[in-house]
């Protein structure tokens, strides 16, 4: 379920970018950087939320070490995602002083709230009945939206650390700008479709 949403954001994000007419050009490029990047996320969600199944019962913010540990694996995850963009027109340095304090609000909530999901799961039910569980319609929907916003937080702040060729650098630029609003309004609608869906 995380990986369709995070999926489904990248999709909306990319498709609100294809709208702009000048960004068009550029977009191949981008589709296929947050596509990878959408996986990369995925993998390092995977990982809090098996941490998250493996602490004690009792749900709570994930202790210090772990988050620490998950921090570190997370970076190995981006090392290996840098080795998957070589081959595309562009370079990246990662901003891990802006990106941090994002990841790690990020991955404490997905933490808890797999720890909320896991102990309200009813014996015999699926993931759906497990989060309706766990989260008033709201508060699932104020949840998601939260997650995705920090999820648009830290992609903006790794496209800030991309180099591009000369020829790219306006459509990054136009594209920052469209960014911002974009991926937050995408994240609202996202959520409340989300909640409305697991709460049908």
């Amino acid at each position: 379920m995380n990986r369709r949403l995070l999926g489904e954001f990248s999709r909306r994000t990319v498709d609100a970018l294809r709208s702009a007419l000048p960004l068009r050009a550029g977009l191949p490029p981008l589709e296929r950087f947050l596509a990878l990047n959408v996986a990369k996320e995925v993998r390092k969600d995977t990982l809090v939320i098996r941490r998250a199944a493996e602490a004690p019962a009792a749900p709570g913010r994930p202790a210090r070490e772990t988050l620490l540990e998950l921090l570190q694996s997370a970076r190995e995850i981006d090392r290996q995602f840098l080795a998957r963009v070589v081959r595309f027109p562009i370079g990246i340095d990662i901003p891990y002083g802006e990106i941090d304090p994002v990841r790690l609000r990020r991955m404490e909530r997905l933490f808890a709230a797999a720890q909320s999901v896991l102990a309200a799961w009813p014996q015999g039910e699926g993931p759906r009945q497990a989060l309706r569980a766990a989260f008033a319609r709201e508060e699932l929907e104020r949840l998601l939206a939260d997650i995705l916003g920090l999820y648009a937080q830290e992609t903006l702040a790794l496209s800030r650390g991309v180099r591009l060729p000369a020829l790219l650098r306006p459509v990054r630029e136009l594209a920052m700008r469209r960014l911002v609003g974009v991926m937050d309004s995408i994240a609202r609608r996202l959520a409340a479709e989300a909640a409305r869906t697991v709460h049908a």
